[in-house]
């Protein structure tokens, strides 16, 4: 059910609009304030209820939170037995930690090209690439993205998949709230596990945090296991037995201080509950962009009935000669304004530690070419028209109509 928030209100004409922010209201305070209050500020009974209602909202057995979506997606892999040796591909198109994630655990990191429509991984050519590939040198485990909240195309890339023995990852960092097929982002149909960031920018906030959502009770033992320095208290799970001992805790693998605190989780919980109306929000400012930029000589956020995003971002790209040049001009002229806009994203395979592994421009064409003409606009629920209205104004004045 939404909850019902306020509307929007514009910002005074001389505020700077942020490409997004989060947006918290006294609801939110509260529920950090009672943990002020409480017994526990770090673990506490806020985790369990936080990570029992993300788990109630995707459709999904198991939710275990972390510090950040970084530790999520480090967590997730291990606990799939990713290691020394093993591969892991994931798209060009992302944040660096998609690709990270994997070389923490000791694992190569390898590439699949961007659909150019949606952005995303694309199903078309991760089948070609792995007929392409020798089986003892086929992934282990693949991390695909949702793009700015757009899922990928699931169904595609868990049958291509599953034929070669490959786990999934879905890294949803943007997409809390999508739907596919109906179903929630996080329901597990279509994946072993997938991770959600709710760091300031992202569909909910809780400063810094993560969660693996997961079907597989496995990997959420794994992955609670692997938050707390591979720690285990219950009984059951030690190696040895210690009559007389009640405060007896074992170290049974190697893990880390991945664990998420109180505060944040009751930050989460009440954010939770407005997700529905913070992604209608962004849906309807979308919906307005589209609207406003429908002539001009731009290729706008892909839309597909099988699928709903989340809105996380709303990246328009440039068309035509110089879009490169033209993106820094738009850029520059949008900050003069006093407006931010952002680049996403820098594709991976490009940066420097990346390089230094053999990767080099040109190795994947669609992302490079996605990059050279990509700028994501100001989006967040707090946007009102008047400030819609002033970005619209300025897009409109330096993109020429595609009848130009």
């Amino acid at each position: 059910m939404i909850k019902p928030l306020p509307r929007p209100q514009r910002a005074a004409d001389a505020a700077v609009i942020p490409y997004t922010r989060q947006h918290i209201d006294a609801d939110d305070v509260a529920a950090v304030t009672e943990v002020l209050s409480s017994d526990w500020l770090t673990t506490g009974p806020q985790i369990a209820k936080f990570e029992n209602a993300v788990a109630a909202y995707c459709g999904a057995g198991y939710a275990v939170a972390l510090s950040n979506a970084t530790a999520a997606l480090h967590a997730a892999l291990h606990a799939l037995g990713v290691g020394p040796g093993d591969r892991v591909w994931t798209t060009p198109n992302s944040f660096v930690a998609s690709a990270n994630c994997a070389s923490y655990c000791g694992a190569t990191v390898d590439f699949v090209d961007i659909d150019p429509h949606t952005y995303n991984l694309s199903a078309a050519r991760l089948e070609e690439k792995l007929a392409a590939t020798d089986r003892a040198k086929l992934p282990k485990a693949l991390v695909v993205v949702h793009f700015g909240g757009f899922p990928c195309e699931m169904e595609r890339i868990a049958s291509i998949s599953r034929r070669h023995g490959i786990a999934i990852v879905e890294d949803a960092a943007h997409a809390l709230g999508a739907t596919y097929h109906g179903a929630p982002v996080g329901s597990g149909a279509f994946s072993d596990a997938t991770i959600f960031c709710f760091h300031a920018t992202k569909s909910i906030a809780t400063g810094e945090g993560g969660m693996v959502v997961t079907n597989r009770d496995d990997v959420a033992r794994s992955v609670r296991l692997f938050r707390s320095h591979g720690i285990t208290a219950d009984a059951k799970e030690m190696a040895e037995r210690h009559p007389g001992e009640p405060w007896r805790y074992e170290q049974i693998e190697l893990g880390f201080n991945y664990r998420m605190t109180d505060l944040q989780a009751a930050l989460g919980s009440s954010q939770l509950s407005k997700l529905d109306a913070f992604v209608e929000r962004r849906r309807s400012l979308a919906e307005r962009y589209d609207a406003a930029f429908a002539d001009l000589a731009l290729q706008l956020p892909y839309k597909d009935t099988a699928a709903a995003s989340a809105w996380h971002l709303y990246p328009i790209q440039l068309l035509g000669e110089r879009r490169g040049a033209r993106r820094t001009e738009l850029y520059e002229t949008l900050l003069a304004h006093g407006i931010k806009s952002q680049v996403h994203y820098i594709p991976i395979h490009t940066q420097p530690y990346y390089r230094a592994q053999g990767f080099k421009a040109g190795d994947f064409p669609a992302a490079e070419h996605y990059y050279e003409g990509t700028l994501s606009l100001p989006l967040f629920y707090d946007l009102g028209e008047v400030d819609q209205d002033r970005i619209i104004a300025i897009v409109r004045a330096s993109i020429p109509s595609r009848l130009a």
